[in-house]
């Protein structure tokens, strides 16, 4: 026979509810730092001890309050762009552990921790230890530059050369390509000849930058262009400065509203169109182990890239720096120390 005694309970056998630090977005350009529980892992899941996050561009619709966004934000929410260090490991993980320091694939990462499927995390090597990574805009690098299909002696056009932008042309570079560097700040295009640009021309005028290119390519225009501002004037440009039967890369993120195409001008040359934005996690994990190995082996440096950083306290100047861009801006980085 088996006998159970019922014990009352008692401080002492109710484990302690453990706090952090996340940050809710209130309404239109507002937010609060929040203290509140710390999520746990669930069986396949890791709980991820940030050390930062980067800011997106994807963030400032949202930051705006369009009409369709929902405030407050879940905490850390909009986030998705964090690094730290494996502190909980739920049942059934067995691809990382508690210690392993690792890129994440979560969304609530404006906070000091995160929790997220194991399947969502890169490791990061012992190497880049003290190296920032958000983890999720290298992958999308990575796989914005597998889509273009980059062939030795390619003349490539990158029109916005932001912190992707700036990523593509040095890997494009290094893939035997002859960049020419669009962007209307002239910060971006010192960036843009330190990355390896042939060439540089700003944004200021539809018909002159036509001009420029078409000079530049003997009248061929571009094999390959890659549109990375996610506006319609520069998307309309990077058609223009396609060649025949060239491929025009989307990569800017169009999340304003609809657009038009000249669609005659599409037809006539005869274009492929990639929208290279990705949606399988699968693929956005194999960008992010794709970018772990590029940053490894010295193939590519983001760390000049990351020009502001801001702690999470100040996350709302983080998110208007994005939008503002001051001079000498490229990214911006939340740290959580």
């Amino acid at each position: 026979m088996i006998m159970t005694l019922n014990r009352p309970m008692t401080l002492d056998t109710i484990a302690p509810v453990r706090m952090m630090h996340a940050a809710v977005v209130t309404g239109p350009g507002a937010l609060r730092i929040e203290t509140v529980p710390r999520p746990e892992p669930a069986a396949g899941q890791v709980r991820v001890k940030l050390e930062g996050c980067g800011v997106c561009a994807s963030n400032l619709v949202p930051w705006a309050g369009p009409e369709w966004m929902q405030f407050p934000t879940e905490p850390g929410g909009l986030g998705h762009e964090g690094w730290g260090i494996v502190d909980a490991v739920g049942p059934e993980v067995d691809t990382v552990r508690e210690g392993d320091r690792v890129a994440a694939l979560f969304h609530h990462s404006y906070a000091e921790y995160d929790v997220g499927d194991a399947e969502a995390v890169v490791k990061i090597p012992p190497e880049m230890a003290d190296q920032p990574f958000p983890g999720e805009p290298l992958g999308c690098a990575m796989n914005i530059f597998r889509r273009s299909d980059i062939q030795p002696g390619q003349m490539v056009a990158i029109v916005g050369t932001g912190f992707i932008g700036a990523l593509l042309c040095r890997l494009m570079v290094g893939a035997g390509a002859h960049v020419i560097a669009l962007s209307r700040r002239g910060f971006a295009l010192d960036v843009a000849k330190r990355m390896g640009a042939s060439e540089v021309i700003a944004l200021d005028n539809h018909h002159a930058v036509i001009d420029k290119v078409k000079a530049l390519t003997g009248g061929l225009f571009c094999d390959r262009v890659i549109e990375a501002t996610g506006k319609q004037w520069p998307f309309d440009l990077a058609a223009e400065i396609t060649r025949e039967r060239g491929r025009l890369i989307i990569a800017g993120y169009h999340q304003d509203g609809p657009r038009q195409i000249n669609m005659q001008l599409w037809n006539w040359r005869g274009l492929d169109v990639i929208n290279a934005h990705e949606r399988d996690p699968a693929v956005y994990i194999r960008g992010m182990r794709e970018a772990v190995e590029a940053v490894a082996s010295g193939a590519l440096d983001p760390l000049p890239l990351y020009t502001h950083r801001f702690p999470l306290s100040r996350l709302d100047e983080a998110l208007n720096a994005t939008r503002d861009r001051p001079d000498g801006f490229m990214k911006a980085l939340v740290t959580m120390q």
